[in-house]
């Protein structure tokens, strides 16, 4: 049986205002008496209904994360760290996997509106979606520009492609492919492939781009001694090609990845990585986000934050 609000107060010794009170975080009450209704909602398992809290004017003390997939070792980390970050604030989260389907997050959307979240941070890749375009509630996106009025926090893409690219050429590459990410958006990671495409032309090297559909078609081993590859799950095949016809690792070939999760970086220590600062990342968009629920009307500016080029 679901525990009511009458059972904690029973349990607890004290009036149902009381509980109320506590839940609410409202009006002057003692740390004794705070602690046994903690307890006895504890020992009890009850929850506390966000959706009746949020139908009072109070926060219901919900963020909801939208983010392609969580497949990617990098977007697992930060869902991770936001949600252990937001937990610290006395925030609970509800996740949300797009799997990269505009109907999908479609849908994630109405439901997470209709659970009267306080807030959404969306790392969508369904870009253009109308939702975003006439949603007033708080919304912060990383990495992608989804509304004129919704923030973006990002980490420096375009920084990224030019270490990745400097790191090439530093190294005497001289058949060069770089993977190119088919977004058609105006978002930030579009960035990275002009950074890349800058700094190789500044220095007058030539260069191949290839999408993502033609990796499995193209024989990297006898195309190309150099691949700027746009992620690290996408660098760490690539260079399984390499290795299948013998050649080392940063020796005969050189491959860059892009992210930089704590993951890759223990189970595959020789892959050259722009490092993206998910704690950072995290942070700031917390914080961009409670900056826009404090202040609805408010413009809140965007952040770009630093990366680093790992070797």
């Amino acid at each position: 049986m679901v525990a009511k609000l009458q059972d904690v107060a029973k349990l607890a010794g004290v009036s149902v205002t009381t509980v109320s009170r506590v839940i609410n975080n409202y009006g002057s009450l003692s740390e004794k008496t705070i602690k046994k209704v903690h307890q006895a909602m504890n020992q009890l398992n009850y929850q506390p209904n966000a959706l009746a809290r949020a139908m009072q004017g109070k926060p219901s003390k919900f963020i909801g994360l939208i983010f392609p997939n969580l497949t990617n070792p990098f977007f697992a980390e930060l869902v991770n760290e936001l949600e252990h970050q937001l937990f610290l604030k006395g925030y609970k989260t509800i996740i949300a996997s797009s799997a990269e389907n505009r109907e999908i997050e479609h849908e994630y959307l109405s439901m997470l509106f209709a659970n009267q979240v306080d807030g959404i941070i969306s790392g969508s890749h369904n870009l253009g979606i109308e939702e975003y375009q006439q949603l007033t509630a708080p919304i912060v996106s990383f990495d992608r520009y989804l509304s004129d009025n919704i923030p973006i926090v990002a980490a420096d893409s375009y920084r990224g492609g030019r270490l990745a690219a400097q790191f090439m050429i530093q190294h005497r590459v001289d058949r060069l492919a770089v993977i190119v990410d088919e977004d058609t958006s105006v978002s930030p990671t579009l960035n990275r492939l002009q950074g890349v495409i800058d700094y190789l032309n500044d220095q007058g090297h030539n260069f191949i781009t290839l999408t993502k559909e033609e990796i499995d078609q193209t024989d990297f081993a006898d195309q190309f001694d150099g691949v700027i590859a746009s992620n690290d799950v996408q660098a760490l095949r690539i260079i399984s090609q390499y290795r299948q016809r013998g050649y080392q690792v940063n020796h005969d070939f050189f491959v860059t990845g892009y992210d930089g999760s704590q993951l890759i970086c223990q189970v595959a220590p020789q892959l050259p990585t722009v490092v993206q600062p998910i704690h950072a990342l995290a942070e700031n968009l917390i914080s961009t986000l409670f900056e826009r629920i404090a202040n609805p009307r408010k413009k809140v500016e965007s952040v770009t934050l630093p990366v680093k080029f790992r070797e």
